[in-house]
């Protein structure tokens, strides 16, 4: 298969698991029965709230959240992404924020956990110290062939910014990239969709963007626009700021067509940098 639809979910989670399961499942059930094969959640999107009740469940959570992965994926017959979820790693201070990738029969076709961790005092005024309650991973994003769809790179959020991260995706194979995200609302307004547009481009790769919008527990905001990008950087899904999907044709025959029009992956020169 050459030609399917992909769908970027956008969610408001909350710090209430079972609600944000519902309404994941929600969205899930739309997307697919509007005939989306590959549906990817964002980041967070079993919980959303304070960092010590996340710590206090993680190993709960982390458990449910791979089961909802394989049931939904079995239900609906899709290849299913989840986002980033919390896991323990047995400190009781971190856990890491792993993304997993689900086949339509339930198995695991990849995992990744989030290497680079947001730090940042932006200009509005708000601290983010992923770094305080966060274990980044330690192995590269992986490349992942989901059967009779396409070849997907993952990778989670804040990865966005780093640029290399990407090129060594689509140098190992990715035709479509996964960027699932909870972008904050003051970041997102100047910077979201240029980074994906950038990634989508540089890479004549398709860009598939799940994300969190709206408000969350503890006034936190996320930008929404959840979005589906072609490798030219058009973006073909929007999903704007409510919740919802952002739905779209994937042809990997026009990833070789612009590779070709504009061959910027055959003429890099790594030995001179």
């Amino acid at each position: 298969m050459t030609d399917f639809l992909a769908a970027a979910l956008q969610l408001t989670s909350s710090s209430e698991p079972d609600a944000n399961f519902s309404a994941a499942e929600e969205q899930v059930e739309l997307a697919a029965r509007r005939g989306a094969e590959l549906i990817g959640l964002p980041e967070n999107f079993a919980f959303m709230g304070d960092d010590q009740k996340r710590l206090e469940i993680a190993s709960e959570l982390s458990e449910k959240c791979s089961r909802f992965l394989v049931t939904m994926a079995r239900r609906y017959q899709i290849a299913l992404l989840g986002g980033g979820f919390p896991v323990p790693i047995g400190d009781g201070r971190h856990t890491l924020n792993r993304s997993e990738l689900v086949g339509r029969d339930g198995q695991l076709l990849a995992r990744y956990d989030k290497i680079h961790l947001f730090d940042v005092d932006l200009p509005d005024g708000n601290t983010y110290r992923e770094s305080e309650t966060f274990t980044p991973g330690d192995s590269l994003p992986p490349v992942v062939d989901v059967p009779g769809l396409c070849r997907v790179g993952m990778s989670i959020c804040y990865d966005v910014r780093f640029p290399e991260l990407f090129r060594y995706l689509v140098s190992a194979g990715a035709e479509l990239l996964m960027i699932p995200a909870a972008f904050t609302a003051f970041t997102g307004k100047d910077h979201w969709q240029v980074l994906l547009q950038a990634r989508a481009i540089e890479n004549t790769a398709y860009v598939v963007a799940p994300a969190q919008t709206g408000l969350h527990s503890g006034r936190r905001q996320s930008h929404g626009h959840s979005m589906v990008i072609d490798p030219w950087g058009t973006v073909l899904a929007d999903a704007g700021v409510i919740a919802g999907a952002a739905i779209a044709p994937i042809d990997t025959f026009h990833v070789g067509r612009i590779r070709e029009q504009m061959p910027c992956l055959k003429h890099r020169q790594p030995d001179l940098f």
